[in-house]
């Protein structure tokens, strides 16, 4: 039998690693990076602040939308069982009865008589041309496309935690910014106020600096709102209910202020990093279980090979039935042979599903392609807006320093009457929107970064100990059906990279 198994070897093309499209980057020359893989698999700790790594590892573990991704990794899992156990005896059944009978007055019987049976019986299909080993390819390829679809939920939850944190303390930093300049305008305010009512003023810079404040304050709302949102999406992503998040957000003080990134950042070289986005190794795996359809569907040209076989035991009739007789050496009955099956007249629709399945692989192939040059816009795109927000940050500080020098001195002019209230008015509207810029410029730094690293797949590496599914969940689970073994299923490394480069059938999980 084992000679038959491997008589041939499976149908339809073996599956070849696609070219990388993106070997070459332009920007990535210019940074001076080393290929830190440690940096990537927990880039976020770059920002040395204990609760956004708090609040990422809080949402690593109870993101609703990051627990399907695991629990359709054990969807998948299931599914490579069934492609597994076509591998062996497709079918095995044991049957038994004891039927009564009662003969008309017709048949010359005279008596009712019971005839017992059983019986076992097994139908193999030789994998003479590798029409399950395909199968069992294509199930194990699909099942690490959904650990690679896990781990693009793993990182994409990572970078949107960081960047919806990096939302929270901008919104915070302009608020408080809102605040001071508030106090500024209404000391302003209170010295025209002053001037107005003792006759020194003919009431416009009054009115001015009154106008000025409104605006100022009414900036406050916004803020306060935009806080309020993000702080929403935050808990949600902690698989939080709303409201839920202020508590460890204001746990420390002192640390409500955007992350700060520190002045060597390694984004290592790209191509070592592209093929190890979840979203490229996916598009990849995708077109590995494809690949395999195509042979699987071209077995189908040819003849399939079984051997069946029976064996059972058979008593009782009108002249002895007794259920004693069932076990005796000569009730035994059995049969066994091979047989073939061969759609000979149906190549026409065969030989379209071939085609069909490979065009999908084309298309897969294709997608493969779209996602590797999408993949290096995407880390081209951020690389350039972290380095064009870093310069542009660096010149508003200056302007923040500048404007707020000019406000001192407009102020002091006009307090001893060298200048009008109007220059006082422009250096406040000025600092006002420098400080404001210069936080967006902060905040767009920041963000920048956050794409560049989910550009380069970081934070799936770092998912060790990390269970796919909440431990509340696998006990229902558990309760609700067998799962055997399924449930510990961990995430290895040798699951997406050392499997993918040998032909392999899994034991069946019985």
């Amino acid at each position: 039998m084992s000679v038959l198994h491997t008589a041939c070897a499976p149908m339809g093309p073996d599956f070849a690693q696609p070219e990388n499209p993106a070997e070459q980057w332009l920007e990535s020359s210019e940074q001076g990076g080393e290929p830190i893989a440690e940096d990537l698999a927990r880039w976020w700790q770059v920002f040395n602040d204990p609760i956004l790594n708090d609040l990422v590892d809080t949402a690593r573990a109870n993101n609703n939308s990051l627990e399907i991704a695991g629990l359709r990794v054990l969807e998948s899992r299931a599914q490579l069982g069934i492609a597994v156990g076509s591998y062996y005896p497709q079918s095995q059944n044991i049957n038994a009865s004891a039927i009564n009978t009662s003969p008309p007055d017709s048949s010359g019987l005279t008596s009712n008589h019971w005839e017992y049976g059983l019986n076992a019986s097994a139908g193999w299909e030789v994998d003479f041309w590798g029409r399950f080993r395909r199968g069992i390819e294509s199930a194990d390829a699909s099942f690490m496309v959904s650990i690679a679809a896990y781990e693009q939920a793993l990182a994409l939850l990572t970078a949107q935690v960081v960047d919806t944190y990096t939302v929270i303390r901008t919104t915070e930093e302009q608020l408080q910014i809102s605040l001071e300049n508030i106090d500024i305008q209404q000391r302003s305010y209170d010295i025209t106020e002053v001037l107005y009512r003792h006759g020194q003023d003919s009431g416009l810079d009054m009115q001015q600096a009154h106008s000025l404040l409104l605006s100022t304050q009414s900036t406050i709302p916004t803020f306060e709102v935009s806080r309020k949102k993000a702080r929403n999406a935050l808990a949600i992503l902690l698989g939080q209910a709303p409201g839920t998040v202020t508590a460890i957000l204001d746990r420390e003080k002192h640390s409500k202020s955007i992350p700060i990134i520190p002045m060597n950042i390694s984004v290592g070289f790209p191509a070592d990093i592209l093929r190890r986005r979840p979203d490229v190794r996916q598009a990849e795996l995708q077109a590995m279980a494809q690949n395999a359809l195509v042979g699987l569907a071209a077995t189908d040209l040819y003849p399939r090979f079984s051997l069946i076989g029976s064996i059972g035991l058979t008593a009782g009739g009108p002249g002895d039935d007794e259920l004693n007789n069932l076990f005796d050496s000569d009730a035994i009955t059995y049969s066994v042979g091979p047989s073939f099956t061969w759609p000979f007249l149906s190549y026409g629709r065969i030989k379209n599903n071939v085609r069909v399945q490979d065009a999908r692989l084309q298309q897969a192939l294709v997608n493969y392609r779209e996602i590797v040059l999408q993949a290096a816009r995407e880390a081209e795109d951020a690389m350039a807006e972290f380095k064009g927000s870093t310069r542009q940050a660096t010149l508003l500080k200056k302007t923040v320093a500048s404007s707020r020098r000019s406000n001192e001195l407009a102020t002091l002019r006009f307090r001893e009457g060298f200048s009008d209230y109007q220059r006082v008015l422009d250096s406040q509207q000025a600092l006002f929107s420098q400080q404001q810029r210069y936080v967006t410029s902060q905040s767009d730094k920041v963000r920048s970064l956050i794409a560049l690293y989910k550009a380069l797949g970081g934070g799936w590496e770092d998912h060790a100990g990390l269970p796919m599914i909440r431990g509340s969940t696998e006990e229902i689970m558990r309760k609700r059906t067998d799962w055997g073994g399924l449930l510990e299923t961990v995430l290895h490394k040798a699951d997406s990279e050392e499997d993918n480069e040998k032909q392999r059938v899994p034991k069946p999980d019985w």
